[in-house]
């Protein structure tokens, strides 16, 4: 016999069957050329995005010179925005390209775990990485006593396991829910809400549970960032020096850079958000974080460092001369 639930405003009881199997997707446009358009500008950031953080993994780990706390916290938010670029475009390619294109339910709800693992990951690696900042402006003296690979290695394996704790908390409750239609999202990928609105069981408590873990997942991290940085700043203004002060706030700024925009776009989308906003602004919105953040970290972290330039020089100066060595062999 098929499961009752009350039926949200009409006081009545209705029988279902969970019978959604596969959701469907809009697509962005019914404009071909903007499609077209649409995806190769998509295929080539999803190319660039995986070269460039591929690079700064590879990079630190052969560069014994990179072998400090800051570039290994630099690499395992290559690893989150590589997670996060290969779980959200290539269903985005699919969905510019095919008309009503769909993925399965059980995908769907893969899709949501491996987006909200590396997202509360960054979440968790943007405040260690301002503590990091923290002790190295405002405690240098302790900063190579307290920042030993040993402790970077319990504050990394941390962060990863509290995303993937409340990740799989998110998709626990979903999983209890019933889902007997509708079966289309107006998004481009299965986000929270979205894939809430299609469920015909009573979504109240989970979206509670859901305001409730956003606050270890989001706003302390958030909170204790801006603490960081307010203690940052006063010491920074304490440097008599001019140019002190900006060589202090220079190792900082890309840091910075990063924090303002990922939360900045997080609290439009998920804070900030009503009813009376467009599909059209949510969806930029969206690409903001999920697509354009992932693509501009190595640039924003790596276009002004010296290490890391130096680093890549080496790297192709060590090949150039092996491969002249090895023509020279081979003649």
């Amino acid at each position: 016999m098929p499961p009752k639930v009350a039926d949200r405003g009409s006081g009545q009881e209705v029988t279902y069957k969970s019978n959604v199997t596969a959701i469907f997707f809009l697509g962005f446009s019914n404009n071909e050329k903007f499609n077209i358009c649409l995806f190769f500008m998509l295929l080539l950031m999803y190319f660039l995005t995986l070269g460039e953080n591929f690079l700064i993994i590879i990079l630190v780990s052969y560069n014994k010179s990179l072998h400090y706390p800051m570039y290994l916290f630099l690499t395992q938010l290559s690893v989150s925005d590589i997670m996060l670029t290969i779980d959200i475009i290539p269903n985005m390619l699919n969905i510019v390209l095919n008309e009503r294109p769909s993925i399965s339910f059980s995908g769907c709800i893969t899709q949501l775990y491996f987006f909200g693992l590396p997202v509360g990951f960054e979440c968790f690696l943007l405040t260690v990485m301002s503590y990091d900042r923290y002790l190295a402006i405002c405690s240098p003296l302790h900063y190579a006593s307290i920042m030993n690979q040993a402790f970077c290695g319990k504050l990394i394996l941390a962060s990863w396991l509290l995303s993937c704790s409340i990740s799989l908390i998110f998709v626990i409750s979903i999983c209890q829910l019933h889902f007997c239609g509708p079966d289309t999202i107006d998004h481009f990928f299965c986000d929270l809400e979205p894939l809430l609105k299609l469920s015909c069981s009573d979504v109240s408590m989970v979206q509670i549970e859901a305001s409730i873990i956003s606050i270890p997942d989001i706003v302390i991290p958030f909170i204790l960032t801006v603490v960081s940085y307010m203690y940052i700043v006063v010491t920074i203004l304490k440097i008599p020096s001019f140019s002190g002060r900006l060589k202090s706030f220079s190792t900082c700024s890309s840091h910075l850079t990063v924090v303002s925009m990922y939360y900045g776009t997080l609290t439009i989308m998920y804070v900030l958000r009503n009813e009376d906003q467009s599909q059209t602004i949510s969806r930029i919105l969206a690409v903001m974080y999920t697509v354009l953040t992932p693509f501009l970290n190595p640039f924003i972290y790596c276009l002004k460092n010296k290490d890391i330039k130096e680093a890549y020089k080496n790297i192709v100066y060590n090949q150039r001369a092996y491969f002249s060595t090895s023509g020279l062999r081979f003649r």
